[in-house]
């Protein structure tokens, strides 16, 4: 039984290289070991020990993606639980971090997004302006309803600033000469 203190060695070097580097859930962790060959015994109980102790909480890891995914890079509740489902945490778990997130933060993020990607689109027509929106927070996970809606809202309001392009529904004073 000289090679299970080995690979139990070794199950620990690659769950601490791989936390070193970036925050992991348990599952990331499993796989990491498995491509190395680490007996799923051994990652078991080296994985139980990381749990105990703290460094492995996948409750956590799911808090700490939703608020960076959905703060940093506009990602709704949608493509946040997708990427949750990819890294390994469990659906209970990411319906509870999900939480955090209700309807009005998720359209306060559409809205923050748009208007971001909005300052780049000045010059284009405004059907140019809205098709890449919608296609910008479509491959950001919102729903078709919230796309329309807030890309609608947030063109006319732009139309409206000093410098902005009217609405397409803008009405255009003739004037008498």
């Amino acid at each position: 039984m000289e090679a299970e203190p080995d690979q139990e060695s070794v199950a620990r070097a690659i769950a601490l290289r791989q936390l070193t580097a970036a925050p992991r859930s348990r599952a990331q962790l499993a796989e990491a070991m498995a491509r190395r060959d680490v007996p799923q015994e051994v990652a078991e109980r080296v994985l139980d020990r990381f749990t105990e102790v703290g460094l492995v909480d996948d409750a956590q890891y799911a808090q700490m993606l939703v608020r960076t995914r959905h703060a940093e890079r506009g990602m709704s509740r949608r493509a946040i639980a997708l990427e949750l489902r990819r890294r390994g945490v469990d659906d209970e778990t990411a319906v509870e971090a999900l939480g955090q997130i209700d309807a009005d933060d998720e359209e306060s993020a559409a809205r923050d997004v748009v208007r971001r990607k909005l300052r780049g689109m000045r010059g284009l027509a405004p059907e140019v302006q809205a098709r890449r929106l919608q296609g910008v927070l479509g491959r950001k996970g919102y729903p078709a309803g919230v796309v329309f809606r807030v890309v609608a809202e947030e063109l006319a309001a732009a139309g409206d600033e000093p410098g902005g392009r009217p609405s397409p529904d803008a009405t255009v004073l003739e004037l008498d000469d």
